[in-house]
């Protein structure tokens, strides 16, 4: 609902030309407001070099999850990619 909300703002702004019931709509979707027990949707956290180094240098999904404050199965997967090429090994810079 977050993204639908920023998007109906930009679209259906003050004094637009629009029709009414899809008006009707973007009013109805802009004073949404998420309940308490709702959690907000996963943003997507990219992978740094420095992760990537700390990750191939300890090369154990499990210590580098602790480390980094990922989950094991994340740094299993992003090792997996450095190790067949499908991510590009960090420089080290």
């Amino acid at each position: 609902m977050d993204a639908a909300q920023r998007l109906a703002i930009n679209l259906y702004y003050p004094g637009c030309l629009s029709l009414e019931r899809k008006r009707a709509t973007a009013d109805t979707i802009s004073i949404w407001v998420r309940p308490a027990d709702m959690r907000a949707a996963y943003t997507r956290r990219s992978w740094t070099n420095a992760e990537d180094r700390i990750l191939l240098e300890l090369n154990s999904p499990t210590a580098a999850a602790e480390e980094l404050g990922r989950t094991v199965q994340s740094c299993n997967l992003r090792l997996w990619r450095l190790r067949t090429g499908q991510a590009p090994i960090p420089s080290d810079q």
